[in-house]
């Protein structure tokens, strides 16, 4: 039930956010039973009770296709997925329980030491700041998932703690990452490339999915408030600050940006229709405004509701005036791309697919490996990997798939996004000693201990579970199922 935390390591927080990769046109939305809906319990835990709109809010973040939505009575993903959010709320029970906590310190060390966020060798609050717009997160949303990650981080080390690990497991972890494999494959790639895109079949997906091929454009209000507007003077004094933090006030208060204006006796410039590369509809730049704050406005999804904001030392008022939006042509370079790298990435799956099977079937053995290779005009390379960071063909996440091959396997590997696609024939492996003496030895056997710990965790997953009254509101589960 519980979700395994998996490595962890200094960029552990940013690769679970942002390592997702989302196909180009797919955003579905989860209908209108996910914006409102009534407050019935889905779930008890002990006396804990848990609202079906708390568990739909939780749902509307995981961005379920369209397919799996449909399909969602004839298979249990909602059953999967409910066991899941469970899991996570029981761990944070038994987090609370053994009171582990994480303070703004801590917080802070964890923030200022990951080097996602470094600029020229130090902690730059610029990076920071750029990576939470990029991403579309909030500082506070992003900080609680660190806090939330390292408290079961904690937790992890509080089990395995003191635990003896027998050399063998360090052995085998450090074999994981240092061996010698010669091996034979066919990049195919350069066999995906050359496939072209059928029009009619674009066409089709065009007007099947028209919907989702809108251009959203909007209307955009700010004014910088300098000191000159403000005070008559250029400095950033009290006066200054004292007329900013009405103007905040002011707008908590719910004033129009209109109302402001004219008490400050400020202009508003206005960009005019505007979509989210900062074009209007004839396709020319808007440059009125600055990067950052079109950024941080244009992600707004509330009309005429003016904020303020707080971008390189400067301030201003801004609101989104009006939105519309328009259907984009077959023709469109965004539509064509998008239809293409989704329908080159179908191809990709089913060709994929069909090798991966043949290999389990024992059909697609070295010597068909060869004619695949012939008939389709492509090479065989030979390659030897010395060890995991050997990466120069391979990433390091494909080179450890390829040192979990046995001598004389066929395996078709690739990476999440099907961007790299290789079949690997692997011919000979070397392992190399670790020494005890070695500067490695306490690293894999830290590596050892955390794998260690995993299975520590798993074990200890099924006696919490048994440890929470749980009870389940199935009538609250069939509702959700029949709203999807």
């Amino acid at each position: 039930m519980l979700t395994s935390i998996g490595k962890y390591s200094k960029s552990f927080f940013i690769k679970v956010l942002v390592g997702i990769i989302i196909l180009p046109f797919v955003f579905w939305g989860m209908g209108d039973i996910f914006r409102g809906g009534n407050q019935n319990i889905l779930v008890t835990i002990d006396s804990e009770k848990v609202s079906t709109q708390e568990f739909i809010n939780y749902l509307n973040r995981l961005n379920l296709t369209e397919e799996q939505r449909k399909n969602i009575n004839k298979t249990d993903l909602l059953e999967k997925i409910i066991s899941e959010y469970i899991g996570k709320k029981i761990i944070n029970l038994e987090i609370k329980d053994m009171d582990i906590d994480v303070s703004d310190k801590a917080l802070k060390n964890i923030i200022m030491n990951d080097k996602t966020f470094y600029k020229e060798g130090k902690f730059s609050r610029v990076a920071y700041e750029k990576f939470l717009l990029e991403s579309s997160l909030t500082a506070p949303a992003f900080e609680s998932a660190i806090v939330e990650q390292e408290k079961k981080r904690r937790l992890l080390s509080y089990l395995s703690e003191g635990a003896f690990i027998p050399d063998f497991l360090i052995e085998s972890e450090f074999r994981k990452e240092n061996q010698i494999k010669t091996i034979k494959y066919i990049d195919l790639n350069n066999f995906y490339k050359n496939r072209t895109v059928k029009e009619d079949e674009a066409k089709k997906l065009y007007e099947e999915n028209k919907k989702l091929f809108v251009e959203l454009f909007k209307n955009l209000s700010f004014v910088e408030l300098t000191p000159e507007s403000l005070t008559g003077e250029k400095d950033f004094n009290e006066s200054y600050f004292n007329k900013i933090n009405k103007i905040e006030n002011d707008l908590l208060d719910g004033k129009s940006i209109n109302q402001i204006l004219n008490e400050n006796n400020l202009k508003l410039i206005k960009t005019g229709e505007v979509n989210r590369q900062k074009k209007d509809s004839d396709g020319k730049k808007i440059n009125l405004i600055n990067d950052l704050l079109f950024e941080k406005i244009f992600k707004d999804n509330n009309i005429n509701s003016p904020k303020l904001f707080s971008i390189e030392n400067k301030y201003y008022i801004a609101e989104i005036s009006s939105e519309n939006k328009k259907q984009m042509s077959f023709k469109d370079v965004q539509v064509q791309d998008a239809i293409n790298a989704q329908l080159k990435i179908k191809d990709k799956l089913k060709n994929n697919t069909k090798i991966v099977k043949n290999i389990s079937t024992g059909e697609f053995n070295l010597e068909k490996m060869k004619l695949f290779a012939n008939k389709n005009k492509l090479s065989i390379n030979v390659l030897t990997i010395s060890n995991i960071n050997d990466n120069k063909i391979f990433t390091e996440s494909l080179v450890r798939r390829i040192f979990e091959s046995n001598k004389d396997e066929i395996n078709l590997i690739t990476d999440s996004t099907l961007s790299q696609n290789f079949v690997i024939y692997t011919e000979k492996t070397e392992y190399k000693k670790l020494e005890k003496d070695s500067v490695d030895y306490n690293k894999y056997k830290a590596k050892a201990k955390f794998e260690f710990a995993n299975n520590i965790y798993a074990a200890y997953d099924k006696s919490i579970n048994s440890k929470y009254g749980i009870e389940l509101n199935n009538k609250a589960i069939e509702r959700i199922k029949n709203s999807l």
